[in-house]
């Protein structure tokens, strides 16, 4: 039987010569990556980097509120990809293999999720499976069946003697995974009742531009980088050494929750052997963006056009007014802040609004 790492070499997804984009399109196509890794709903559009697993927008959105550090989402279509991050997700294995090691020990009393399954549902089947590992084929305290285990059975005296130590590390291992599986199952309970079941609208994407004027925190400049926090989500950009008026243009996806919280953003300047120092910080109330969105959606429009504005003043920090716009079919704000609690420094992003249907 061909392994899926074998599939992937054999369509061509490892060839250098083709585009990131074109080596990832053969990837999604693989039999086992057609499905979403954990509810099974067909054409996945979205890619837990870290995991190597292909995702559909409902689960995507639990992926998202694990933290980066466990499941980096980014979009098959929206997002640019590079031959680096395609070779990660080849690396990982496809939907096939990864299943293989994290559902390895999936007790009969616990189902999948389905297509049309609940969010509560699904967020507690995904943070058993990749965030406690519940069920993860290296969850069993040291009982796993190695090369050495399988030499030692295949050398055993007699069938019935190869029958009863089979049966004892079968029983074993049993016994390990429960333990184990009570012991997390007390964790996840704790951390499903701090984080909550949330159900998400849309996602945004968040394309961090530029800084002017930051403040100084190291002596004579700073080492500025950007947290977005959405909900319990939350998401940085890269660091900029020495330099007040930084330019990003890094491009974040986070899942909007319901109800839909305020984007915070907040500007830091990153230390080696201190605590990093704040650089200001701002909110923005992003329900009129959502507002638009939907309202697109459910019209036909299809003419580049004004959606709305939000006007400068002083109750805002607004440095000037932010337009709502539909541009080749998609809504954007632009927006220039004046960042708060700190002495000067203002951060120009732009919001885009992406509907779940996408």
């Amino acid at each position: 039987m061909m392994s899926a790492q074998q599939e992937f070499y054999n369509s061509g997804a490892s060839n250098g010569s083709l585009t990131p984009r074109k080596r990832l399109e053969l990837l999604v196509n693989q039999p086992s990556n057609r499905y979403c890794a954990d509810c099974g709903s067909p054409d996945p559009k979205w890619v837990s980097l870290n995991l190597g697993v292909f995702i559909c927008i409902k689960c995507s959105g639990v992926h998202r509120g694990l933290g980066v550090h466990i499941s980096k989402v980014l979009s098959v279509k929206l997002d640019d990809w590079t031959n680096e991050q395609v070779d990660s997700v080849i690396d990982g294995g496809g939907n096939g293999t990864v299943n293989m090691r994290y559902e390895a020990f999936l007790p009969d009393n616990i189902r999948k999720p389905r297509p049309d399954s609940s969010i509560e549902e699904r967020s507690d089947f995904i943070r058993r499976k990749y965030e406690l590992q519940q069920f993860s084929s290296s969850n069993i305290d040291g009982y796993m069946i190695s090369s050495n285990n399988a030499c030692l059975l295949q050398h055993a005296p007699s069938n019935r003697h190869l029958e009863k130590q089979h049966t004892g590390v079968r029983h074993g291992l049993g016994h390990a995974f429960r333990n184990s599986w009570r012991r997390k199952d007390t964790e996840h309970k704790s951390i499903k009742k701090m984080m909550g079941m949330v159900e998400f609208v849309g996602l945004i994407k968040v394309d961090v531009i530029r800084g002017t004027n930051l403040a100084i925190r190291d002596v004579v400049t700073s080492d500025p980088y950007v947290i977005l926090s959405l909900g319990h989500q939350s998401m940085k950009t890269r660091v900029i050494k020495s330099n007040l008026n930084p330019v990003w243009n890094e491009k974040l996806m986070l899942s909007i929750p319901d109800p839909i919280p305020p984007l915070k953003l907040q500007v830091y300047d990153k230390d080696t052997f201190s605590t990093d120092d704040r650089m200001g910080e701002a909110e923005i109330d992003i329900q009129p963006l959502v507002a638009a969105a939907k309202a697109y959606e459910n019209s036909n429009i299809s003419e580049s056009m004004q959606l709305g504005k939000w006007l400068a003043s002083e109750d805002n920090t607004l440095v000037k007014d932010s337009i709502i716009s539909l541009v080749d079919g998609i809504v954007k704000q632009e927006l220039t802040l004046r960042l708060q609690n700190v002495e000067r420094g203002e951060l120009e992003i732009e919001l885009e609004c992406v509907p779940l249907s996408q």
